[in-house]
């Protein structure tokens, strides 16, 4: 391949790749129009329903339908997904007669969907079609039709499932957002349903659940400079808090401000901690968010905060101590 074919292709690939986004982004925005009184409506049946959401479809659909019940779930409706085809072979057993069935199809009238939709309908379930032929058999046999608007596939074949697929997955997620708001929703909700990793992490681990397993360096104000460094040395954070008798926070010092004075003064004799310190530094409480403390670190250049209970000094939060749980 000569140099001016190879430009020559990779000209045509960005071309074909831009013009798959801008084909898909202008169904999604057409997609706007399918948010109507009969969303609101969708929204409100499955509010209202004792049973669970079901999702169906076959072939690529069945894929796409696989992430919105794991959307569902995950932001607090109860969603389980049944295989189209596996449905007439045994597994219409799941359906129960308050649940609400999401038929995901484009046409509307693949054998299999033929096949499953009369019995859909024996069991008395609510039916709502995600499809793009509003007229055919599943559209006309449906509850509730939600219209994925698709005029061409973003292939040049016009036949890959595409822009259809992309489409369904954005209504999907219109769908579990409108109901997450609805149900009212919060952080700690969702926490609950995403413990693990780092995202679970953001969203329920505390200041209190880290900070008691670091040493808790304190000294006077009247401390001399080898009582800090020695205190730095042994609790081995890098800093130490300046506190009264009381404990209450005075200051800090970290090791950086050893090595600025040091610089400044060339040597430490005859100061003491009040000398060094930092006075009144950031601070958080152990109730906040680990999240939080890693926010402050990042937007004040540091390592390393103070953890304070009414201005009592009750230990030290440091940025190893966030990375070594994910968070960064």
């Amino acid at each position: 391949m000569t140099k001016a074919t190879l430009k020559l292709v990779k000209k045509n690939i960005q071309l074909t790749a831009r013009e798959v986004l801008l084909t898909e982004s202008a169904a999604i925005r057409q997609a706007i129009d399918s948010i109507d009184e009969q969303f609101e409506q969708i929204v409100e049946t499955i509010l209202q329903s004792s049973g669970r959401v079901v999702v169906t479809g076959i072939g690529k659909s069945a894929i796409i339908g696989q992430k919105i019940v794991a959307t569902l779930n995950s932001t607090g409706t109860p969603a389980l997904f049944m295989h189209a085809a596996d449905a007439i072979h045994g597994d219409l057993g799941m359906i129960q007669s308050d649940d609400v069935v999401i038929c995901i199809s484009k046409s509307g009238s693949t054998p299999e969907i033929k096949v499953l939709i009369p019995l859909l309908r024996r069991t008395g379930v609510t039916l709502i079609a995600l499809i793009s032929q509003t007229d055919s058999y599943l559209g006309t046999h449906a509850d509730f039709i939600l219209k994925v608007p698709c005029d061409r596939e973003a292939d040049p074949l016009d036949l890959a499932p595409t822009t259809s697929t992309t489409v369904t997955l954005a209504l999907g997620d219109a769908l579990a957002v409108s109901l997450l708001e609805a149900r009212g929703f919060t952080r700690h909700d969702f926490a609950r349903y995403h413990p693990g990793g780092s995202l679970g992490k953001r969203l329920y681990l505390k200041v209190s659940d880290i900070y008691p397993h670091n040493a808790r360096p304190c000294v006077g104000p009247e401390a001399s400079v080898h009582d800090v460094i020695l205190e730095m040395t042994s609790r081995r954070l890098g800093c130490t808090a300046v506190v009264d008798e009381d404990e209450n926070l005075l200051g800090i010092i970290t090791d950086g401000d050893l090595r600025r004075m040091l610089n400044r003064h060339g040597e430490l004799t005859g100061l003491y901690a009040r000398d060094l310190m930092t006075p009144s530094p950031v601070s958080i409480g152990p109730d906040e968010y680990a999240s939080e403390a890693l926010k402050i670190m990042q937007e004040r250049s540091i390592t390393q905060l103070v953890v304070t209970e009414e201005n009592r000094v009750r230990g030290f939060i440091h940025l190893h101590d966030l990375l070594k749980e994910g968070l960064v």
